[in-house]
């Protein structure tokens, strides 16, 4: 997927873009809430493109001293990062240093660059859009981030310019892709090259040693799939070099292109807020997902200690708890091939396609049993079922009257799909359409 990154001084309407852009999006909202750089990532829908954002802004040093210094980072990592780069400037104000200096940046680079002058909110304003063309970027676009005006040609300009999605730099895309994820400390790295069988990859007790997303080809037990060992995502007041923030947009794009997530949690720590913020990115993205609860060997066990922590575990993973959970200590190597045992299910789950013959032979009769519930004297029939044709499980119902369904009987048909069909580990989505 596609990357435009939002640049330019503070105070200039980032965020306030960045929120109209990813508001767009009719369906869920990818804004990672607490993975590291929260309301700073998200994705936006035009014209049936999808693209992903991230918003550099606020993201700056408190000295002032290194102001120009971390600006100038920020922009060198979004250019190195992104496919377009969205370059904010305010009308009111005009050219200022920063401006210049970061126009100076965009100019060297090999990116398509979208000049944008925020604050154009009347007819008078767009005269003072001109002057910017004295920063050598090409074409003006003047919009209006808070009330929205002038986005829509924005928009049709980054699609313009965006360049076809391809997956560049991947050897192998026909293979499935299992991306190892969650906080830095938890032993992603460890379980790669425990998995491996050789030190692909450094390890040190010092937290956030993995720096990019690694990819190796795992051939082995009868087992063929890309295996990508990403960088920890920690929490946004917890990041404080740019390398590591250039580090946890790599993780998030490999979450983005993996189809199951292998989400690893320290037993000690349990599931906390931050595994909680991943885990929801995950089923966001509709990924497939395995729970790998590492250090087992450390954890202070009773008779039915297993059995209490997977539920534990499951009332907190609770709408989406049909998620397989392995017990591993990694440094012992104890069950780190039913890692893999899972994850190959998970996918085989993840891109199972059922006859619509089947489905509807199991479902119609559950939903004769328990229809849904009648809506001011209205009441709905479920017709038939059909999986839709897309990456990850999603069905449609045919009704007579769609709009009257609502979400806790969408979960019970949810459910009931699960009952008779294997997909565990994998996200669910229910769609209702007019017959």
């Amino acid at each position: 997927m596609s990357l435009v990154a939002i640049v330019g001084r503070p105070n200039v309407g980032k965020s306030t873009l960045f929120n109209r852009l990813v508001g767009m999006r009719q369906a869920i909202v990818d804004e990672t809430a607490g993975v590291t750089r929260d309301r700073h990532y998200g994705k936006c829908e035009w014209n049936g493109k999808e693209f992903s954002v991230v918003d550099t802004g606020g993201w700056t040093s408190d000295s002032e001293d290194v102001f120009e210094e971390a600006i100038r980072k920020q922009v060198v990592i979004a250019i190195d990062e992104a496919d377009v780069i969205l370059f904010m400037v305010e009308a009111s104000t005009g050219i200022t240093d920063y401006d210049a200096e970061i126009a100076d940046l965009l100019r060297r680079c090999w990116k398509p660059v979208v000049l944008c002058v925020n604050k154009v909110d009347s007819g008078e304003k767009v005269f003072d859009t001109y002057q910017f063309y004295g920063l050598g970027l090409g074409e003006v676009w003047g919009v209006s981030a808070a009330n929205g005006s002038g986005t829509g040609d924005l928009l049709d300009e980054i699609l313009r310019v965006l360049p076809e999605d391809t997956e560049a730099g991947d050897e192998h895309p026909e293979l499935p892709h299992i991306a190892i994820v969650g906080k830095p400390n938890v032993g992603k790295s460890s379980l790669t090259n425990a998995l491996l069988g050789e030190e692909r990859n450094i390890v040190t007790p010092v937290a956030g040693t993995t720096r990019d997303s690694i990819s190796t080809r795992y051939n082995k037990f009868g087992h063929d799939f890309m295996l990508v060992d990403t960088a920890g995502m920690r929490r946004k007041s917890k990041v404080n070099e740019d390398l590591e923030f250039y580090s946890v947009m790599r993780a998030i794009r490999a979450i983005e292109h993996a189809d199951v997530c292998i989400l690893m949690i320290d037993a000690n720590a349990g599931l906390e807020a931050q595994d909680m913020s991943i885990f929801n990115l995950i089923t966001r993205n509709r990924k497939g997902c395995v729970l790998v609860v590492n250090k087992w060997d450390l954890f202070k066990k009773e008779s039915n200690t297993m059995k209490e922590y997977t539920e534990a575990l499951r009332k907190r993973l609770a709408p989406f708890n049909d998620v397989p959970i392995i017990f591993t200590s990694v440094i012992n190597k104890q069950r780190i091939l039913d890692v893999l045992d899972a994850a190959a299910h998970v996918h085989e789950n993840y891109s199972r396609k059922i006859p619509t013959a089947r489905l509807n032979e199991a479902l119609l009769p559950e939903i004769e049993n328990f229809p849904p519930p009648a809506w001011k004297g209205k009441y709905v029939k479920i017709k038939y079922v059909t999986q839709l044709p897309t990456r990850f499980p999603a069905f449609a119902f045919f009704c007579n009257l769609p709009q009257y369904v609502k979400e806790p009987y969408k979960r019970f048909l949810e459910n009931k799909i699960r009952e008779h069909f294997d997909l565990l580990g994998c996200p669910v989505q229910i769609f209702m359409r007019s017959k």
